[in-house]
């Protein structure tokens, strides 16, 4: 099949990359743009409390009722309909609330397609509760079944859809169980919310964000709300001992309103460091038997979030019982708003569930994957089975080898962490690969083994693993591993690759005590080219050079919470105490997994079968 042909038969402008000859069905009978799209404005929607919120819902004006797609999160329904061209995330004008999608790409395809503002969200009666609280849940719930029974524009069948926040609260919802749900599809999704703000237990600047995301006319602390008064009060008084919280001005703003009312949910958030019953009402991986509906979990090897942890541990659940699926699609080029990357999968997901068109999505392996460097192939589990396991220790003049030091009782490297009050350095130490003389390709989660002592009770320990180009240019491989060092490893509850530590409690570490730390790197899926090199770098704290002189969006910058204090680290990697990266190398990978391109004459990038490195 030409380019020509495919765009004559299915309406889309070009056959997807991630598309595969083999597995696409039906596509005559795929939805054609055949519709024009009229809008409804602020439809209420009344809750099973009695609060009423406002929807916005766009549907075919041609036809009487169809499925409904349902964009929710607290982002405001009304921007969600802007357009000025697709912006990258350079743009100024980049907004990532633009999360809901391209409405119009679908209702003109024959979806109804509802956009809510949730409680205390701009017309939106109640309070706001803060992101995914379990209030938010039950009234997603309702809104589901509102569209499937009273919303005069759909036919019954509902689904979820959206970006980021609009994806994330899907499973949520959908472990509720609403029955007039079909199928969801979280196109960027977490399932652990507290490692999504404490990676590693380290507190992160990251949520401050949602105050200027979320539009609230009327927010409220989830803290107070549940808790009350008394507890809440007392909180506050406890965390404002953490000398690294009362240090930041930023943070005493929060803290000096009451009742709560200035950047309520960043005022939760700080006010559950460890892991508690906050965050797992908010963390889906605890209710993965509840997960009943159809699921296809999105993400991308993404530089800067911990995005693709969540979806293989959403496909190695052994609680869902439910048909799943995932695709680790885009690379590290950046995504658009609005988000259009992803639209000709998610037709061909629900015209298969909402429209009962058999477009062979369900056909495919389990697994489709955007291997940088390579292209796109399928794999039918997670770690892949095939994987060696490589050891990239850590040597003295700042090298990275694949043997072990020969020597023992070497004196150790080291930094010192200076707090971001007296100085805007920071120190770091790096090692480095050889290059490589051949395409090497690595899919899959990485972990650092660190021997390492400190001269505190507690520190941040921070992991960037870049790619290092034969021209020189140093590019993000995955998003920074980080750890806490108090929070202790569970051994029974770790996987090779993906260490679990307890985060409910804290265990002070003995200052000069050398110990073993374990510390998630956010997986890959890379080919490392002949000339690249692997670079790792440990430090304390993250270094934004782009905002180091403006005086704008501190907080929203600043990533990993530094401490306040000087602290030494040493850092230990010889023969008694090897230090080093565990790497999932894939030695070979067969043809037939990779995709077949829908067109013939579309480019194929690359690409051999069994005893290739790549």
């Amino acid at each position: 099949m030409h380019q020509d042909e495919f765009v004559q038969l299915t309406g889309l402008d070009n056959a997807p990359v991630y598309w595969d000859r083999r597995y696409t069905k039906n596509l005559e009978k795929l939805s054609k743009p055949e519709y024009t799209v009229a809008v409804e404005k602020d439809v209420p929607i009344i809750l099973r409390d009695g609060c009423k919120i406002f929807c916005d819902v766009y549907h075919p004006a041609e036809i009487e009722k169809a499925p409904a797609l349902i964009a929710w999160s607290a982002y405001s329904k009304g921007m969600q309909a802007m357009r000025h061209g697709s912006l990258p995330g350079k743009s100024n004008y980049f907004d990532h609330s633009l999360e809901a999608g391209d409405m119009d790409f679908y209702v003109k395809r024959g979806y109804t397609f509802i956009i809510p503002d949730p409680r205390g969200i701009g017309k939106s009666e109640g309070e706001f509760l803060g992101v995914y609280n379990p209030q938010e849940q039950l009234d997603c719930y309702d809104t589901v079944e509102w569209a499937g029974t009273q919303c005069q524009w759909s036919n019954g069948k509902v689904a979820l859809h959206g970006y980021s926040y609009f994806g994330i609260i899907q499973p949520l919802v959908a472990a509720l169980q609403p029955p007039h749900l079909k199928c969801i599809m979280p196109l960027s999704y977490t399932d652990d919310y507290y490692q999504h703000g404490h990676y590693g237990g380290v507190g992160n600047t990251y949520m401050n964000m949602y105050w200027e995301l979320c539009p609230s006319n009327n927010p409220a602390s989830w803290t107070l709300h549940e808790e009350g008064e008394e507890a809440t009060k007392k909180r506050i008084e406890e965390v404002q001992k953490d000398p690294d919280i009362a240090i930041n001005t930023f943070f005493s703003k929060i803290f000096s309103v009451w009742p709560p009312k200035y950047h309520t949910f960043y005022l939760d958030y700080l006010l559950h460091p460890n892991e508690d019953k906050y965050w797992k009402d908010r963390s889906m991986k605890y209710k993965y038997d509840k997960l009943t509906v159809p699921a296809y979990f999105k993400c991308g090897w993404a530089p800067t979030g911990r995005w693709s942890a969540p979806v293989f541990n959403a496909m190695n659940s052994p609680d869902t019982k439910a048909y799943k699926r995932c695709g680790v699609m885009e690379g590290y080029n950046g995504m658009e708003l609005p988000y259009r990357f992803m639209d000709a999968e998610c037709l061909r997901w629900y015209d298969h569930w909402l429209k009962d068109v058999d477009t062979g999505i369900t056909e495919e392996p389990p697994m489709k994957m955007n291997i940088l460097g390579r292209g796109y192939c399928y794999e039918h589990e997670y770690p892949l089975a095939r994987t060696q396991w490589k050891k990239l220790f850590l040597h003295t003049f700042h090298q990275l080898r694949w043997e072990c030091p020969a020597e023992g009782n070497l004196p150790p490297d080291s930094f010192t962490h200076r707090p971001p009050h007296i100085t805007t350095e920071v120190e770091t130490l790096v090692y480095r690969t050889d290059r490589f003389s051949m395409p090497t390709r690595f899919t899959g989660p990485i972990e650092l083994h660190l021997w390492a002592s400190i001269d505190a009770p507690d520190a941040n320990i921070i992991v960037k693993l870049w790619q290092i180009t034969a021209g020189g240019t140093k590019m993000p491989v995955c998003r920074p591993g980080m750890l806490k060092m108090s929070y202790p490893l569970d051994p029974e509850k770790s996987q090779i690759g993906r260490p679990v530590h307890d985060y409910s409690h804290r265990e002070p570490i003995t200052p000069g005590e050398i110990r073993e730390y374990v510390i998630e790197v956010n997986p890959i899926g890379m080919v490392f080219g002949p000339g690249t090199s692997i670079e790792l770098e440990i430090k304390a704290m993250d270094n934004f050079e782009a905002q180091k002189d403006a005086w704008e969006a501190k907080m929203s910058h600043l990533g990993p919470i530094p401490s306040c204090n000087t602290i030494n680290y040493k850092i230990y990697r010889d023969k008694d105490h090897p230090s080093y990266l565990l790497m999932p190398y894939i030695p070979y990978t067969p043809q037939e997994n990779w995709l077949q391109p829908i067109c013939d004459d579309d480019v194929v990038i690359g690409g051999s079968g069994k005893g290739a490195t790549h």
